[in-house]
């Protein structure tokens, strides 16, 4: 996940500086890298049912009244107008490259994938996949390092997603009309 950067505000001379340096960054790549932006209507639901939780415990009527007219000022607000997040994801691919294999390693790749009764080869043995594997996910872990380096110098903050953000994403991705759906309140 990334952060995002307010271009805008910076001066023109810190602006061609980080225009240079992501573009030195993306020409030194030699895998490719997709650059995801995810755009949600921004759930307001827990922060009024924190507001209403708020209303019924407060003692002071004024507060009460300044609390009610801030709920229906929110609620009016948000309706009215499309408030939107925003989140940066930079995926960085597990495959190899096969552009850089050449011929022959584009189609050692082809075989190693087709079913072994479809190629007429034997099965690799579970040691060589092993070891396949871990060759291929050190390859991802210098790619990550590469990415995120690259990025930091640009001036973005980078996070790597783990296990349990990585089902929470994509079940948000897929599954977008659970937004609708009464939100829990976490005290």
């Amino acid at each position: 996940m990334a952060s995002s950067i307010n271009f805008a505000l910076k001066s023109e001379d810190l602006q061609q500086s980080i225009i240079t340096q992501f573009q030195s960054f993306l020409n030194s790549l030699d895998f490719s890298v997709e650059i995801f932006i995810q755009s949600r209507r921004l759930d307001i639901r827990p922060y009024l049912a924190q507001l209403e939780e708020r209303y019924k415990v407060q003692l002071n009527e004024l507060l009460k009244v300044q609390i009610r007219e801030y709920i229906n000022f929110i609620h009016e607000f948000t309706d009215g107008t499309n408030i939107m997040t925003k989140h940066f994801f930079v995926v960085v691919p597990y495959a190899t490259t096969l552009l850089a294999q050449g011929e022959e390693g584009v189609k050692e790749k082809i075989m190693e994938v087709l079913p072994a009764n479809f190629t007429g080869k034997k099965k690799t043995n579970p040691q060589e996949k092993d070891e396949n594997f871990t060759d291929e996910a050190t390859q991802l872990e210098q790619r990550i390092a590469v990415v995120e380096q690259g990025l930091i110098r640009s001036g973005v903050r980078t996070a790597r997603l783990g296990t349990e953000e990585l089902v929470e994403f994509y079940y948000k991705l897929f599954n977008p009309g659970e937004k609708d759906k009464p939100a829990k309140v976490t005290a």
